[in-house]
């Protein structure tokens, strides 16, 4: 979405714009830093108002600082904030300079979470490190709401939002989404923010809270809350999974992730009701997978519905696709998976603990 309407806009003003950028490696250069400093308000932005808040949180969410985290993005947060980086286009900065740009700049935050870096000397001056990153991701309220750089740290001392790494900080969110359920990781943000809407009485007051920072609130319900102190006793969510239903849940992840792949890489062959198809059926298998993950009561029932579905879609994609082996791969699939479910249903694995 983000690349797609930077693209519009581009070629919309690109006829009218009194200037051309150089075929030139400098101008890349600039393009780089511009789409850095770009990412910076964007991510601030993300952070500072509640509406925006709602998609970014999901990279906040976990109580972990991994590299693992690196890769956990919600999938509503460039739907929410493309439009930071439109004027970058109507500057002129090609779609691909752009899309390059954003790769680098996403492939560069990988390796800054982790807690195996300590302090990166000089650099810390100039480059965002696992040390400023790590600051970022704490729920201390010294840290909160600071460090938002992609690559380059000068934008935080520059604007004012920097903070130094001193304690080691505590990760996660003020509001702790207690789930492994990947779904309700996106679904919980907003359902929170329809509760926060529904409880402000004036209309006005609705609207000025989804612009406004976390923590708002207005004068009548007692004004601006700040994130609490943390006490000490914070405990991080965590499920006792026996080893054998791990194991199954890595191995269903792992087929949904080269299936998913597989779709991805012959889009070009299905038709738009097909390809919605299989978006809400792995969405549905997400949603039962991490059901499991939580020891939900309802997830053994989403399980066998699940690996029903799935024996069902390879017949549908045997008979209406046409795509014989693929289909094969995926009864075959089902067919063991479901031995494996029930055998796992029998020795009493399914360890159904909560709502």
């Amino acid at each position: 979405m983000t690349i797609g309407i930077y693209t519009v806009v581009y070629e919309l003003l690109e006829p009218i714009t009194p200037w051309q950028m150089v075929d030139h490696w400098g101008a890349f250069i600039l393009c780089f830093v511009a789409v850095d400093l770009a990412y910076y308000w964007s991510h601030r932005v993300s952070h500072q108002v509640n509406l925006f808040w709602t998609g970014h949180v999901v990279h906040h969410q976990s109580e972990e600082y991994n590299l693992s985290v690196a890769l956990r993005q919600g999938a509503f947060q460039k739907m929410l904030m493309f439009w930071v980086y439109l004027p970058l286009a109507a500057i002129g900065f090609p779609p691909e300079w752009f899309l390059i740009s954003m790769g680098f700049n996403l492939l560069y935050q990988f390796w800054i979470h982790t807690e195996l870096i300590d302090r990166m000397g000089p650099l810390e001056y100039i480059l965002n490190t696992p040390s400023h990153h790590r600051v970022h991701h704490g729920r201390n309220p010294k840290y909160i709401d600071k460090n938002h750089a992609g690559v380059f740290i000068i934008w935080d001392r520059m604007f004012g939002t920097f903070q130094q790494e001193e304690e080691r900080p505590t990760y996660g969110i003020t509001r702790p989404l207690s789930t492994f359920n990947p779904v309700m990781a996106h679904v919980q943000p907003f359902k929170e923010l329809w509760a926060d809407v529904g409880s402000i009485p004036s209309l006005g007051d609705k609207i000025r809270f989804l612009f406004a920072s976390p923590g708002w609130y207005p004068e009548s319900m007692g004004g601006f809350k700040a994130p609490p102190e943390l006490t000490g006793e914070e405990q991080k969510y965590d499920r006792k999974i026996p080893l054998g239903l791990n194991i199954y849940l890595l191995v269903e992840y792992t087929i949904l992730i080269g299936a998913s792949a597989f779709i991805l890489f012959t889009l070009e062959n299905y038709t738009m009701n097909q390809k919605m198809l299989f978006l809400v059926f792995t969405l549905y298998q997400v949603f039962a997978l991490g059901s499991i993950f939580d020891q939900s009561r309802r997830g053994v029932l989403l399980e066998a519905i699940r690996l029903a579905l799935m024996m069902g879609f390879g017949v549908w994609l045997a008979l209406v696709i046409g795509q014989i082996p693929v289909a094969a791969a995926v009864i075959i699939s089902g067919l063991v998976s479901t031995a494996w479910f029930a055998i796992l249903r029998s020795r009493g694995r399914f360890d159904e603990k909560t709502d």
